[in-house]
C-alpha cells in the first residue's frame, strides 16, 4: 500500500474515532433499568388501603405556552423559542391549577432542565418552589438529554424530564427504558429515549402501590415504535397485575382512542394509524377517558390535546390517559379544560380512585 494512502486511511480512522468519542461525550446512554434518587422532606404520610387517591397527569410543554408555532409543531413551524415572560406565566399557571386541584399525585411530562430552548431552566425546581408545601416527595427521570444536538432547529443542549410529585411517602423510584425509534448509530445518540418513571408508595398494611409516569414517542408518521413501546408498557403492567400488586399509569401516550382517527381531518391523521396501538392496554385494563367517553356524544369534554396550529381554535384529540389495575376503583374523572387552554398544548387529566383493601 502506498505510503500516502496509508497515511490518508490513518487520518480518516483517527477522525472517525475522534468524532465518535465526541458524540459519546455530549450524548446520554441510559441503562435499561436504573434506580433513581427519591426526595422526601419531613414525615410524609403513608397510604392506607381503601383510601381515596386523587391523581393528575399533565404534559406542560416545557412551559412554552400557546403563543408559538415551533419547528416540530408543523411543517412550516419556525425556530422560535418561548420568552422568559411566557415561561414565567405558564409556570405560575401550572402551579395555580395544581394548587387549586390539590391532587395527591401529580404526573408531569416535558419539564426542561438545562435545555437551550427554555433558557437552561431547571423547571422542576421552579415548580417545586411553588408547591413544596403540598408535595414533600418527588422523583424525576430524563427521557431526552444531550449537551449538544446538531439539528439546526435545536443546535444546543436538550434536557426533558418526567416528574412525579407526591403528598405521600415514596420509598423507591426507578427508570425503565422503552424501545426507541429506529435510526443509524449516530442519529440514535441524539434522539429522545422515552421511558417509564416508576415510583413505589408503601401502604400501611405492608403492601405497595406502584405509579408509572410516561411520555411515548411523538411520531411524524406511523411506524413500529409506538407499537413496541406500548407492548413494553403492557408487559410491565401485566407483571404487576399477575403478582396482585396495585398500579396506576398516566401520561402522554401520543395515541388516539377508538373512533377519533376518522373524526380528524385527513391532514391531521398523519402521525396516527387507524388501529391504535393502545388497544393492547384498553383490551385488558380500564382507561380514563374510556373509549365511550372519548368518542361518544360528550367527547368534546375529553379532548386533551390542543396542537400549536393556528388553524385550530381549541383541543381536537385525546392523547393523554390514565390506566389502572382493575383492583382499583374509579370514583370520578375529568379533563380540566375551562381555564387551561392557554397554558400548554395538553390539558390535565384528573381522577379520583379508591385503593383496594387487602383480602
Amino acid at each position: 500500500m502506498p505510503r500516502l494512502l496509508r497515511y490518508t486511511l490513518l487520518i480518516v480512522l483517527f477522525a472517525i474515532v475522534l468524532i465518535g468519542g465526541l458524540i459519546l461525550t455530549v450524548t446520554w446512554r441510559p441503562d435499561a433499568r436504573e434506580t433513581l434518587p427519591v426526595s422526601c422532606t419531613g414525615q410524609p404520610p403513608t397510604l392506607v388501603p381503601g383510601q381515596a387517591l386523587k391523581v393528575m397527569t399533565w404534559n406542560v410543554q416545557y412551559l412554552a405556552g400557546k403563543r408559538y408555532v415551533f419547528w416540530n409543531d408543523l411543517a412550516q413551524g419556525t425556530d422560535e423559542a418561548p420568552t422568559l415572560e411566557d415561561m414565567a406565566f405558564s409556570l405560575d399557571e401550572v402551579a395555580r391549577v395544581i394548587r387549586d386541584e390539590q391532587p395527591d399525585l401529580v404526573l408531569i411530562q416535558e419539564l426542561d432542565d438545562g435545555a437551550k430552548a427554555s433558557d437552561y431552566q431547571d423547571q422542576l425546581k421552579l415548580l417545586q418552589e411553588r408547591v413544596a408545601d403540598l408535595y414533600p416527595c418527588s422523583a424525576h427521570a430524563f427521557d431526552w438529554k444531550a449537551d449538544f444536538v446538531p439539528d439546526p432547529h435545536v443546535f444546543g443542549s436538550v434536557g426533558r424530564q418526567l416528574a412525579t410529585l407526591s403528598r405521600y411517602r415514596i420509598e423507591h423510584a426507578e427508570r425503565l427504558q422503552l424501545p426507541v425509534a429506529p435510526a443509524n448509530f449516530i442519529s440514535r445518540q441524539f434522539q429522545p429515549k422515552d421511558a417509564l418513571l416508576a415510583v413505589k408508595l408503601p401502604l400501611s398494611d405492608g403492601g405497595q402501590l406502584t405509579v408509572f409516569n410516561t411520555h411515548l414517542d411523538r411520531a411524524s408518521q406511523p411506524d413500529d415504535t409506538l407499537q413496541a413501546q406500548v407492548t413494553a408498557v403492557a408487559k410491565v403492567l401485566d407483571k404487576y397485575e399477575s403478582q396482585g400488586m396495585p398500579w396506576l399509569i398516566g401520561g402522554d401516550f401520543n395515541l388516539l382512542p377508538l373512533g377519533q382517527y376518522r373524526r380528524l381531518p385527513a391532514e391531521q391523521r398523519t402521525p396516527y394509524s387507524a388501529d391504535s396501538a393502545l388497544h393492547l392496554l384498553w383490551d385488558k385494563y380500564p382507561m380514563i377517558p374510556t373509549n365511550n367517553e372519548a368518542s361518544g356524544i360528550d367527547r368534546a369534554r375529553w379532548l386533551t390535546h390542543y396542537p400549536n396550529d393556528p388553524g385550530l381554535n381549541g383541543p381536537d384529540r385525546t392523547v393523554d390517559y390514565l390506566f389502572y389495575s382493575p383492583k382499583i376503583k374509579r370514583m370520578e374523572a375529568m379533563v380540566r379544560q375551562d381555564d387551561t387552554l392557554r397554558i400548554s398544548d395538553h390539558l390535565p387529566v384528573i381522577a379520583r380512585f379508591l385503593l383496594p383493601v387487602a383480602p
